[in-house]
């Protein structure tokens, strides 16, 4: 509303800013280049298909430290959750605190695979 009110009626930035309770680098900032968020997917998808045991951590680490690419680990975590991808996850099969982890196998079910 506030690039509508700078464009149409030749209001100050920081006049429609203020006017609409927007700051000024919530307007001035722009998204994320598309291509570059596929090219992030592409290579997630490589690696969680070429090492299953690979979890967000190490894909991570791999992309920054080995390939040396520089994007922040939050857009990384962001583009690694988002369910299109198709990103096989590694499920948890140990205990927590005591507690099982998703995924994991219940005492109920160790027992019955005991007997």
């Amino acid at each position: 509303m506030a690039g509508n009110a700078v464009a149409r009626r030749g209001v100050s930035i920081a006049l429609a800013c203020r006017t609409f309770g927007v700051s000024e680098t919530c307007y001035r900032h722009g998204p994320k280049l598309r291509a570059e968020n596929e090219e992030i997917a592409d290579l997630l998808v490589g690696l969680t298909d070429a090492r299953k045991a690979c979890g967000f951590g190490l894909c991570f680490l791999h992309l920054r430290n080995v390939r040396l690419y520089p994007w922040n680990h939050k857009r990384v975590y962001r583009i690694y959750c988002e369910p299109e991808p198709n990103i096989s996850f590694v499920v948890c099969r140990q205990t927590i605190g005591g507690q099982w982890g998703i995924g994991g196998i219940t005492p109920a079910q160790k027992l019955k695979m005991a007997a």
